[in-house]
């Protein structure tokens, strides 16, 4: 069962201000409490990993530590999500790059088990391709002595759409947001952006969600939903007790994911020394 917190949608302008400013006063907090000197984020083009650069861009900035990302594209990212990933990037990050490592991919792909046209090969090779990326983005945060960004928001960590040792990361700012209010918040920090800002994170806000592994045309068809506030709706009901949504696909996505939250699993003292 999810904490009550959670049943308290943000709404108004007033709660999405106080939000940001609690997000961005807690991202602070750690950076200087464990002296961080950069945080490195991988910028995918969706609205949540551009939502964390947004607001981790201006943290950085009053804590004069660079904010790096990277637009890693691998095999199935579409020219659209590519261009919008690049526009993002040099928009709210300090340092950016774009990366192509398909060739990289197409290699270690070889050593894989066997694959075919089916979606479990999909999710494999999707996997491994998060993993890739995962790499790349911890060893820039060794390197320049930082954390890696995760930018997973609550409800895709209820669905499971990420990918264990991948997309995880090492500080969460928005997990604690259900998908809906990914968008308000987007929305309201539209106003502190200048015009190539606010064309880069527009274009974030209005794009079709997708995994970019090519399984679906959208989240929304994997999921069973018109849209996220129908996927946020759905779970909110089935929270309170609504039992009549449990053969529903967003929520068998939920159940069958449960291991990947609890990951990894501790066999505890008191289980290996018991008589």
């Amino acid at each position: 069962m999810i904490d009550v917190a959670f049943f308290n949608l943000i709404d108004s302008d007033i709660q999405i201000e106080n939000a940001i400013k609690n997000i961005r006063e807690a991202l602070a907090n750690y950076i200087e409490k464990y002296k961080l000197k950069a945080l490195v984020i991988g910028i995918s083009g969706g609205v949540d990993s551009t939502l964390c650069a947004v607001l981790a861009k201006k943290v950085c900035e009053q804590q004069r530590i660079p904010l790096i990302g990277r637009s890693i594209t691998i095999e199935t990212n579409s020219q659209e999500e590519i261009l919008r990933s690049i526009a993002i990037g040099k928009q709210f990050c300090h340092d950016f790059q774009y990366l192509d490592l398909t060739e990289t991919y197409l290699v270690n792909k070889k050593l894989l088990a066997p694959l075919d046209d089916s979606k479990l090969s999909k999710l494999r090779q999707g996997n491994m391709k998060a993993r890739m990326r995962m790499m790349l983005l911890y060893d820039l945060a060794q390197l320049h002595r930082g954390i890696v960004i995760a930018t997973d928001n609550f409800t895709e960590y209820l669905t499971g759409f990420w990918t264990l040792h991948g997309d995880v990361g090492d500080y969460a700012p928005i997990i604690g947001l259900w998908k809906t209010e990914v968008y308000k918040l987007s929305n309201f920090l539209l106003k502190e952006c200048n015009k190539e800002q606010y064309e880069a994170l527009k274009q974030a806000i209005n794009a079709l969600p997708a995994d970019g592994l090519g399984i679906t045309n959208s989240d929304y068809d994997q999921l069973g939903v018109k849209d996220y506030f129908e996927a946020d709706k759905l779970f909110l009901d089935y929270f309170k007790g609504n039992e009549n949504l449990e053969n529903h696909i967003l929520i068998q996505k939920y159940l069958n994911s449960t291991y990947k939250r609890e990951n990894p699993k501790f066999l505890s003292r008191n289980a290996i020394i018991d008589n």
